[in-house]
């Protein structure tokens, strides 16, 4: 597991689309991704990659409408594999399906392989350099899109064929789309304890904890003041972060609490909504 992605660092846990066919998205998340189902009702299906963790709910409001654009919401959660060869294999695999990719990057830190699933939900998966290899400048990584070494990947990931997602695979980051970037920076960073990373312009931030290259990013690249979604639109439903202990979670809530941000209680969960309308559960 990667130390990125357990205490005392804040990550993400979990992700929580609405679909607009749970078969079709079932099928999709199933067999072309490789999740496990761990619970499935007639709407609503829970998924894992070692039959035991929930990492992705899908599930079909019933007056679900089509995925809306220029909005915020989700541009993309990404599928963090063990290593290398695992992401050689799944590009293999894709490409034994045809299924359709939209394009793959070296990111310096990473290399990632870029999708989307029916409803055009985005999906990244991806694999991270060691970090001790990470260029750091002035308190930020130095990250690229750089053409991906397809031909290498797929060389490295020849011999057992892509079956299912590894057991170690997560939630390894979140990129959302934001209205804008100031009360957003405020939000996460003053209120949820995470620090800023990279940033691309006055576009784009990259947050994260414990010198992660990043657990969120945040772009505006949707359009300055973007509407949030639909309630019943397809899309992001919420995002789950996983907090150290119950005293780190407190002291978020009431840093939030401080700077106008109020959380409620769903089924015993806790709720936030961040300025531009992204709701994010908090767990510990």
């Amino acid at each position: 597991m990667s130390s990125f992605h357990r205490k005392p660092n804040i990550f993400v846990g979990q992700v929580f689309l609405k679909v607009e066919d749970i078969n079709r998205s079932l099928s999709f998340y199933n067999n072309v991704i490789g999740f496990k189902i761990l619970e499935q009702t007639e709407r609503k299906a829970i998924l894992s990659a070692d039959g035991n963790t929930p990492l992705l709910t899908i599930e079909q409001p019933e007056n679900v409408i089509p995925k809306q654009k220029r909005t915020t919401g989700l541009y993309h959660f990404a599928i963090l594999l063990p290593n290398r060869t695992d992401l050689g294999k799944v590009l293999n695999h894709f490409l034994k399906l045809g299924y359709p990719l939209q394009g793959g990057s070296d990111h310096l830190v990473s290399e990632a392989l870029y999708l989307a699933d029916p409803d055009g939900n985005g999906i990244e998966i991806y694999v991270d350099r060691p970090s001790s290899n990470w260029n750091w400048e002035n308190g930020e990584v130095l990250m690229a899109t750089n053409p991906l070494d397809a031909d290498s990947l797929l060389e490295e990931g020849k011999g057992a064929p892509w079956e299912a997602l590894p057991v170690e695979t997560m939630i390894g980051h979140i990129h959302l789309h934001v209205a804008e970037l100031n009360k957003i920076k405020e939000f996460y960073c003053l209120g949820l304890g995470f620090n800023v990373v990279s940033k691309y312009g006055n576009q784009a931030l990259f947050i994260s904890t414990g010198g992660y290259h990043h657990h969120i990013g945040l772009n505006t690249w949707n359009g300055t003041g973007a509407p949030k979604p639909a309630k019943y639109s397809v899309g992001l439903e919420r995002f789950s972060l996983v907090f150290p202990n119950n005293e780190a979670r407190t002291k978020a809530v009431n840093d939030l609490s401080n700077l106008g941000y109020m959380s409620t209680s769903i089924d015993g969960d806790i709720i936030v909504e961040d300025p531009s309308g992204n709701l994010i559960q908090l767990e510990i």
